[in-house]
């Protein structure tokens, strides 16, 4: 109401009449109610579009499986050959890179270490090639990606998370068959996993896949230079790694291996220290994980060559150490035997330092039965 004159006997009368307030009281009171049934639309949409995002993931990984299912069925129609990828990696006085001499006139040059592989491991099929894998990862992290405006932060997480830990399983996968090929099939691997290092660098199961790539890289490459810059990135790679996860045997494994590849172009006196580190993160190895046949293989090599140290090598680590290495061939076959044990046929060349030991022991008949079980394994390496 306003009033029609001033003063104070002004007499006020309504603005609006009874019938006209009754009608805007309606009017809004209808707009209230479409409000309310807007937001309930409005979120109903919100619903129906998180579960359209999730399926839609869900759909595209399933199809992505189901694809590489199929290739590696088109592809590998036959069981590819076994191989053995026992190479070394010398860290002391090593005379010849990459291999080991099994006859009776070998060389005291040195010891070394290898970076050995189980048999059982090579019935493994590789999986699709690289640029079909980095499709396959990039297509699910698209969708996902695509999928994170339409969810509400908790779920974003849930669905991250669940994302990245599938996607880290797959490559994982990936790259251990791709280590278990040959050659070509190594470096793909290598290639792959650096692709994906942005992405699973904080993760530990990665970045030791990845330093073990540095070290195929290492073996299968002929350049001094090369073979060198691959060692040494890898060796950084564990090194963080370490920092982090010290109590990962996988990590302390391939750290001594990449160890004894580095030493391989360095001084004497760096070779003798790196024994030294080799030695202690293999025991740390076997520590970790006391059931794993490499690391004992790797031990019974580093028992087996400090047995067969030269003279002038001897004098030279004790002139440089108050305690030089020491270990005796027994302690190498009890090493290899253990292997032996925990994974029958695991290495060719195991069976043949076993072979070693015993002729150096002076037991002939054992050295033959052993050297007889070699030449089963149907494998081929450059030792």
């Amino acid at each position: 109401p306003v009033p029609v004159e001033a003063g104070d006997g002004a007499v006020y009368t309504p603005l609006l009449t009874h019938d006209v307030q009754v009608d805007v009281l309606e009017r809004l009171d209808f707009v209230l109610r479409n409000i309310s049934e807007l937001r309930k639309e409005v979120e109903e949409l919100r619903n129906s579009l998180q579960h359209l995002a999730a399926e839609i993931v869900g759909e595209v990984r399933s199809h992505l499986e189901e694809t590489q299912k199929v290739t590696r069925r088109r592809r590998f129609l036959f069981p590819r050959e076994r191989s053995d990828s026992v190479g070394s990696g010398s860290i002391y006085f090593t005379a010849s890179s990459g291999t080991a001499n099994t006859d009776d006139g070998e060389s005291e040059g040195g010891y070394t270490t290898a970076n050995a592989e189980s048999d059982y491991d090579r019935e493994s099929e590789r999986e699709s090639e690289e640029a079909e894998d980095e499709v396959s990862c990039e297509t699910v992290r698209t969708a996902r990606r695509d999928s994170l405006d339409l969810v509400n932060e908790d779920e974003t997480h849930l669905i991250l998370d669940s994302s990245l830990e599938e996607g880290l399983g797959q490559l994982l996968q990936q790259a251990d068959r791709l280590h278990n090929g040959d050659e070509q099939e190594k470096r793909e691997g290598f290639q792959l996993l650096l692709n994906n290092k942005l992405a699973y660098a904080d993760q530990k199961d990665f970045l030791w896949r990845l330093a073990r790539a540095h070290s195929d890289m290492c073996e299968i490459t002929d350049d001094t230079d090369e073979k060198r810059s691959y060692a040494s990135d890898g060796k950084e790679e564990l090194e963080i790694a370490l920092q982090k996860w010290d109590q990962s045997a996988e990590c302390h494994q391939w750290y001594a291996i990449l160890c004894g590849q580095l030493s391989e172009h360095e001084s004497i006196q760096k070779r003798i220290q790196t024994g030294y580190v080799f030695k202690e993160h293999i025991d740390k190895a076997i520590e970790l994980k006391p059931e794993d046949p490499k690391s004992y293989y790797l031990l019974g090599r580093w028992c087996y060559q400090v047995s067969h140290l030269g003279w002038l090598e001897k004098k030279t680590a004790a002139a440089l150490f108050e305690a030089p290495p020491t270990a005796t061939v027994q302690d190498a076959l009890q090493n290899f035997l253990r292997v032996e044990e925990l994974s029958p046929g695991f290495s060719k060349a195991g069976r043949v330092y076993i072979a070693k030991c015993y002729r150096d022991l002076g037991n002939n008949s054992a050295a033959v039965l052993w050297m007889n079980l070699a030449s089963e394994l149907p494998v081929h390496t450059k030792e």
